[in-house]
């Protein structure tokens, strides 16, 4: 399963952690993803959404 959003397509961000004496080490930020039923083509499917796509109602949920 890859860590990216199904319906607006939002995946890690990478950058650097930055130390107080400026060391720079890799740092990965991933989407907060969770794992929802969501009606899509008259059927239930089970998809990986991130938080925001809910909250603003781009998905519907099974009743």
């Amino acid at each position: 399963m890859a860590r990216v959003c199904d319906i607006c397509g939002k995946g890690k961000q990478i950058g650097y952690s930055v130390s107080h004496a400026h060391n720079r080490t890799k740092k990965e930020w991933l989407p907060n993803l969770q794992s929802i039923r969501v009606v899509q083509n008259g059927g239930t499917k089970r998809m990986s959404v991130c938080t925001k796509c809910i909250k603003k109602g781009r998905i519907q949920k099974p009743l």
